[in-house]
């Protein structure tokens, strides 16, 4: 038996070792949630935004809600103050901007290889613009009874497929601006449109938790895939056609992941991304020049911007955008720059440097 003193002693201990396990334990579950990535040597980092970036002239007044490249040098942007802008982000200044919606802007897509572009709005109202031509809509298209959330454009630019949280989709003809197809399914409140590349198909993400691939032969459900968890917000394939990127809804950790989906055979999950902490706004494909893997990006309404390996699944970089307030849009602007859209403060031009293993770093804001 020990002595008294001895054993108030081991108690002391016991309770001193106690307190530290569980200090551990809580630094180590912060650890595993933690956002920061895992670089190859094992060091963790996440890089902060730079403070030397330039502050370009702003191109809303407003949150920008879409931005999509128009070029390599143009991109065009919609936002709360109802305003359309073409902004060239290489030498920081406005091109022009365009007026008509009566509402926010939503949504945005550019006709390939041209000068012209879609804007839709919460105004229920697709306008179609020409950069070249008047500050007023060249096409009106009018047929949702709710707010505009989704725009493709077909490969071959004759058609424009637009959804709505009306639950409908409408098919269109640029040229005449006639609405040729039109389809509704139940609670199928939808977030994004996107037209796979010399395919005839479009895919689309909803608030109902499924993703949805239509047949614009006549505007039909061609395949469903299996439903998610949160709701889909976003989606975009891959240049090859063969793969899609779709975005989730969540919070605090919860859901707040981009996935990646076979478009072939299987049709069937290839690889989660999970990281972020809030919903997942917008994913994009990089430019293969970029790395000898496969890449992809992704922001988030939790400020971050980060690059995947897209086989692994292997966050490789992670960019804080403090200040920026909830991400809401991404696009490729060339082959190592990035166009992000923020609640706060515009939007940034982000540039990825492959020189010492990728980084991402902001550049300009605007």
């Amino acid at each position: 038996m020990l002595p008294l003193r001895c054993q108030l002693k081991q108690a002391s201990l016991r309770q001193v070792l106690c307190r530290s396990w569980a200090v551990m334990g809580k630094l180590q579950s912060k650890l595993k949630h933690s956002t920061y990535k895992y670089r190859p040597d094992g060091i963790i980092e996440e890089r902060l935004q730079t403070k030397t970036s330039q502050e370009y002239s702003p191109a809303h007044v407003e949150t920008v809600s879409a931005v999509a490249a128009l070029n390599s040098d143009l991109c065009v942007s919609g936002g709360k103050d109802k305003t359309v802008v073409a902004y060239n982000w290489k030498t920081g200044s406005v091109v022009k901007r365009f007026k008509g919606h009566e509402r926010e802007i939503t949504k945005v897509a550019c006709i390939h290889q041209s000068n012209q572009f879609f804007s839709a709005s919460r105004d229920r109202m697709v306008m179609l613009w020409d950069l070249h031509g008047s500050s007023q809509p060249r096409q009106q298209f009018s047929g949702h009874a709710m707010v505009v959330t989704g725009l493709a454009v077909s490969p071959d630019s004759t058609q424009l497929c637009t959804g709505s949280r009306d639950n409908t989709m409408l098919l269109w003809d640029v040229g005449t601006g006639e609405s040729v197809e039109r389809a509704s399914v139940s609670r199928n409140l939808v977030t994004h449109l996107c037209w796979v590349p010399r395919e005839p198909y479009i895919l689309q993400t909803s608030e109902d938790k499924t993703i949805r691939l239509w047949d614009s032969r006549g505007l039909h459900v061609a395949h469903l895939f299996p439903a998610k968890q949160h709701i889909q917000t976003y989606c975009e394939v891959s240049e090859d056609g063969y793969t899609f990127l779709s975005c989730s809804n969540g919070f605090g950790g919860e859901g707040c992941e981009a996935t990646l989906w076979d478009l072939r055979q299987t049709r069937n999950k290839i690889c989660e991304y999970m990281g972020h902490f809030q919903t997942v706004a917008s994913g994009v494909f990089l430019p293969k020049a970029l790395a000898l893997m496969p890449i992809i990006a992704t922001a988030s309404h939790d400020c971050k911007v980060k690059i995947w390996n897209q086989d692994t699944g292997a966050c490789l970089f992670t960019l804080s955008l403090d200040g920026a307030g909830p991400l809401t849009s991404l696009a490729v602007g060339d082959t190592v720059s990035l166009l992000c859209a923020s609640f706060s403060r515009g939007i940034h031009l982000l540039r990825v440097d492959s020189r010492r293993g990728l980084e991402l770093r902001e550049v300009a804001a605007f």
